[in-house]
């Protein structure tokens, strides 16, 4: 008998995480309706250049789904506080042999009230012990002074590079 183990270098099987307020998991199938709810927002779309406008069911179907094989991971950040909704999600994306990129993006209703740093903040560190050996890094455009001084509160640094992504600059997480 063979049994299939999740490859070292794979997102697949992080685990599910819990901070103070969030219960953070990774998006199943089942999840694809309350993404569609959060994430189709022009504010996110438009932040987000890989999300289409409008955001559909089946672009959430398809985004999870993405995850299948283990180099990207979208992780739900659902409130402890209120009646559970879905207020965030936060992306992982192997790069390269040597780095996992992180990204996010936050409900309207949920902004300015520290659920993206404690939803990045508790991703990362997952992160860093699934991953010793990789750097995490971001890419974030200039102009978007929230996620920028998240980023930075979070220890990361512009690297003085372009980002992948039109209008991004990268940034690197100190002590990776």
């Amino acid at each position: 008998m063979f049994f299939r183990r999740a490859r070292h270098d794979s997102l697949i099987g992080l685990p599910s995480l819990e901070t103070a307020r969030l219960a953070i998991a990774p998006l199943g199938p089942e999840n694809a309706p309350a993404l569609h709810r959060l994430t189709d927002d022009p504010a996110i779309t438009g932040a987000v250049d890989f999300l289409a406008t409008p955001f559909t069911l089946a672009d959430a179907e398809a985004l999870i789904a993405s995850g299948r094989h283990g180099r990207d991971r979208f992780l739900g950040a659902w409130s402890r506080e209120e009646a559970a909704p879905l207020i965030g999600v936060v992306g992982a994306h192997l790069r390269g042999e040597g780095a996992v990129e992180i990204g996010y993006w936050i409900a309207g209703g949920a902004r300015g009230r520290g659920f993206g740093a404690e939803a990045v903040s508790a991703t990362i560190d997952c992160l860093r012990r699934r991953f010793p050996r990789r750097v995490v890094v971001a890419e974030c455009r200039p102009g978007n002074v929230a996620s920028w001084g998240l980023l930075h509160k979070l220890g990361f640094r512009e690297t003085g590079s372009e980002g992948h992504r039109p209008g991004r600059r990268q940034l690197v997480l100190e002590g990776t």
